[in-house]
């Protein structure tokens, strides 16, 4: 940069210099953000899903909680399973942060947070927390005994893997010690767009349907 009389003049060397930091910045900011929970890879998958696929339900009850492993083969899958949800659960996907489906999270009330692959209960609102990492996060699970962690090494980091234990599929990733006043101290950062949201008034109606024993 050169000041000559009043007349300030920049060189192009300089400007370019200025250019290739700030690219070089933006590049790895966003490198770290998907390393947070994973490489956003189901976002291709979510344009044909528009079309294709199955459509979750407008008014969802509380399902039906399954008893045993669910297994199924892949093409079993792909026609239960919208095309990003395949690619999450079954294929270790992850969605685009700050996406459609963390939005949606946000605005969830009182409820709990099923599996979109077997039903099974893993999360509720009351471990709900905004960690503002563009990803839903809870602080722990509302039924341990339905989520498994796995050491996993993707990516050239060691993160800890969350899956459902019914089904095996690919929830998201879990993270302790960061400094967030919960309980835990632990960020379940997880895949929205794998949570099937049933409100605790549309749980309550369906159980009070059921005859006593």
């Amino acid at each position: 940069m050169v000041l000559t009389g009043s007349t300030l003049r920049v060189r192009i060397p300089d400007m370019k210099r200025v250019s290739q930091l700030f690219i070089s910045t933006l590049i790895a900011g966003v490198a770290l953000l998907q390393l947070s929970c994973g490489d956003a890879t189901a976002d291709s998958k979510e344009q044909a899903s528009q079309d294709e696929g199955p459509k979750p339900e407008a008014n969802a009850s509380k399902p039906v909680q399954p008893t045993k492993p669910v297994i199924k083969t892949e093409e079993e899958w792909k026609k239960s399973l919208t095309p990003e949800q395949f690619e999450i659960l079954r294929k270790h996907g992850t969605e685009r942060a700050w996406g459609k489906a963390y939005d949606e999270w946000k605005k969830q009330g009182a409820g709990t947070y099923y599996c979109a692959g077997c039903d099974a209960e893993l999360f509720s609102s009351k471990e709900k927390f905004d960690a503002r990492c563009g990803w839903p996060a809870f602080f722990d699970s509302s039924k341990h005994e339905n989520i498994k962690t796995l050491r996993d090494t993707s990516f050239g980091t060691v993160r800890v893997e969350v899956r459902c234990n019914v089904c095996d599929g690919h929830l998201g990733h879990v993270f302790s010690g960061e400094g967030f006043d919960t309980p835990t101290d632990q960020r379940y950062c997880i895949n929205g767009k794998v949570l099937k949201f049933v409100p605790f008034a549309e749980a309550g109606k369906k159980d009070s349907k059921k005859k006593p024993e």
